[in-house]
């Protein structure tokens, strides 16, 4: 995977962002499964579109109000449009299809109502931004441009009664008085009929065909290339709301797999025969073990990291009051039964009550899986750095600590890939490689008897191929086997799953897909927490609670944060 150039507080403010929109439209809807996926909002675990092009603001550029304008719109979106009665109305051909997006975001922007001054202020700014941001990128200097942005301009102001800025009213001039005759008798009608999306969407239907068909008028045959580059440009960055590369992490490529879909086979597994669950220590020497040990505590020392401070945040996050006896000699509470002779003895005596004690009990196994494909090599120490903090701090917090990692035993599908070919290469094999999982750290061992093995992660040969879906479901069914209690497993890798025998002899998204159904399931169970930590990559497609680390420093004190924010929501 190419690297990309990273910034840290861009990320950081992205996430924090997207938490703050999402929180915002949940309120506003009640709908509580709204979320965001990267840059896409979900329900649950599906897309939920907004195509309006001024509803996503760049996170590098926009304001805080912007996005709160974003936000509100996506919220009024879905309280005011039918979808199925939108789908029936909106156009197919690219052009049209903006305009009429367009239209019905502004149709529902103005049925904000009166009394919620704060969000028509939100959204009044968020458009006016992105007129600027308009303005700004030069399309107003092709024509197509010009002409969407001065429909989209009239007829936002026909439809929410809000006046053009004068700066805008003088740039669109000439295109307006132009469009006055061919929109005049549709135009006047999107204010009246805005509170009916069926009677309004026939409007912004007729205004969308007519625009629709100008551009492809002007679209004749003897444009010149640089035209219709132009007018190409003009479309793919309204309908591109992606985060630029350059600004941020990239977001994991994901798909979906022929085989996993309605009608395919299902997930399956060519041989079981070659996996191994191994502990470390049997893998790694212990003259080995203690030189790496030596080098993962010059990195923690040089990291300056306050592993006690981190423990006693985590003991406030993960702990519960439980009830722990009764505490006598209180001056109220329950009247104490053992003490009503000190009435007549002492009758001035107020310590005659009792009352429950609470101590703060901890009851969660915290587990980290660790991605050991070969892309995670050159992350190793960092990684190390980080499980070993908190393994020593959840064991000060009282809670139970697992280290685990994935990989598998061989490149290019070993012997497993062996014995298919000797079976005559049969189609849809499945996973076609030896799965190796490894325990650096169970939950029954404390820090200090497995800081050798810990170290282990510094081993660069182990780092192979992933099956990261496989891996997943390992982790949680060790954790469901500990009991009751709150249950966190927190995946750090770098990528999406990589085995390229199971990828040749299966489809590109096998494993991919495969993830995602699995990490979906124990989301729907809710039996345990999943947690992706991306390092250096948005895991945003495989799971919805993620972070993305930037280990390119080390593991320093904003890492650490970064883990902490996911335990507390």
């Amino acid at each position: 995977m190419a690297e990309l150039p990273v910034c840290p507080e861009s990320v950081r403010r992205r996430q924090e962002v997207r938490e703050l929109c999402a929180g915002s439209i949940r309120a506003l809807t009640g709908q509580g499964e709204l979320h965001f996926r990267g840059t896409e909002l979900h329900r649950g675990h599906r897309r939920v579109p907004m195509p309006a092009p001024h509803l996503h603001p760049s996170c590098d550029r926009a304001d805080v109000a912007s996005f709160r304008g974003a936000g509100d719109g996506m919220a009024l979106r879905l309280l005011h449009t039918d979808p199925t009665l939108h789908r029936s109305l909106c156009p197919e051909d690219t052009p049209s299809r903006l305009i009429f997006e367009t239209l019905e975001q502004f149709r529902v922007e103005s049925l904000a109502p009166g009394a919620w001054d704060g969000v028509r202020a939100n959204l009044a700014h968020r458009f006016s931004r992105w007129s600027q941001e308009f303005v700004a990128s030069g399309l107003t200097e092709t024509v197509h441009g010009m002409l969407l942005f001065t429909v989209m301009q009239m007829c936002r102001a026909r439809i929410t009664a809000e006046p053009i800025p004068e700066t805008t009213q003088d740039l669109i001039e000439s295109t307006r008085f132009g469009l006055a005759s061919v929109l005049g008798e549709q135009l006047p009608q999107l204010r009246r009929t805005r509170h009916s999306q069926s009677d309004f969407g026939v409007h912004a239907r007729a205004i969308a065909d007519v625009i629709g068909r100008r551009l492809e008028q002007a679209a004749d045959a003897h444009e010149s290339g640089d035209t219709r580059r132009d007018r190409a440009a003009t479309f793919s960055l309204l309908f591109d709301f992606e985060p630029d590369e350059n600004d941020a992490f990239a977001t994991a490529a994901s798909g979906h797999s022929r085989a996993l879909g309605d009608g395919g086979v299902g997930y399956r597994v060519f041989t079981r025969a070659y996996d191994e669950t191994r502990q470390i220590t049997s893998l790694v020497r212990p003259e080995l073990l203690r030189d790496f040990r030596r080098c993962l505590d010059a990195g923690i020392e040089d990291n300056r990291l306050n592993v006690r401070k981190l423990g006693r945040q985590l003991k406030t996050l993960l702990s519960e009051p439980a009830r722990d006896g009764w505490e006598g000699g209180r001056e109220e509470g329950y009247i104490d039964g053992r003490r009503l002779a000190q009435l007549v003895t002492s009758p001035t005596e107020r310590r005659l009550f009792r009352a429950e004690r609470t101590e703060p009990r901890n009851d969660t196994t915290v587990t980290f899986l660790i991605d050991c494909s070969g892309s995670m090599k050159k992350f190793s120490q960092p990684v190390a750095v980080l499980v070993d903090m908190f393994a020593r701090a959840l064991e000060l917090a009282d809670a139970r600590c697992e280290i685990l990692g994935f990989t598998t035993t061989a490149w290019n599908g070993g012997r497993a890939r062996r014995d298919w070919l000797r079976s005559g290469r049969p189609d849809d094999p499945g996973r076609l490689n030896e799965v190796r999982q490894l325990v650096f750290k169970d939950a029954e061992t404390t820090w200090r008897r497995a800081r050798p093995a810990i170290a282990g992660l510094l081993k660069d040969d182990l780092f192979k191929e992933g099956v990261d879906g496989e891996a997943v479901d390992w982790a949680c069914s060790r954790m469901r086997d500990r009991g009751p209690g709150r249950r966190l497993l927190f995946v750090i890798s770098d990528g999406s799953p990589l085995d390229g025998a199971t990828a040749l002899a299966n489809d590109e998204f096998y494993l991919d897909h495969h993830l995602q159904v699995v990490v979906e399931r124990h989301e729907d169970e809710r039996a345990v927490e999943v947690y992706g930590l991306g390092v250096g990559l948005d895991l945003s497609p495989y799971y919805d609670r993620c972070r993305t680390l930037d280990l390119t420093h080390g593991t320093n004190s904003d890492v650490i944060a970064d883990v902490l924010s996911m335990i507390a929501h």
